[in-house]
């Protein structure tokens, strides 16, 4: 209802109008107002030592690489290198570890390895 009193008082034509001949020279006329277009510089081509660069690092990094460990290996006997008398003073250091911990004193001790030998 409401509606119907709107539309009979305003009507129903279009309010918005543009004015006579303003589309005519409109594209023109935004061109020239548009700053001039900045001249777009070509992408250069890498020279033969920047596509080189990236591949030289790599290998200096792993010759940095192979080095560190070949000093650092130097210093490292594997564990069968060792002569008897170090293998039987690395066993006797453990034996007496083991016994340090074992809460056991000399009779209980002396007990148990002759129970055991019989």
């Amino acid at each position: 209802m409401m509606e119907d009193n709107l539309k009979k008082r305003l009507g129903t034509e279009n309010p918005f109008r543009v004015p006579e001949g303003y589309f005519e020279h409109f594209t023109s006329e935004l061109m020239d107002r548009l700053p001039e277009k900045e001249k777009v510089e070509a992408p250069r081509k890498p020279t033969a030592w920047e596509k080189v660069r990236p591949l030289l690092y790599m290998a200096a990094m792993f010759v940095g690489a192979m080095l560190l460990i070949r000093v650092a290996s130097t210093y490292y006997t594997p564990a069968g290198s060792l002569d008897q008398e170090e293998e039987l003073e690395a066993e006797m250091e453990y034996i007496n570890m083991a016994m340090e911990n074992s809460m056991l004193d000399d009779y209980s001790l002396y007990v148990y390895l002759t129970e055991e030998e019989e």
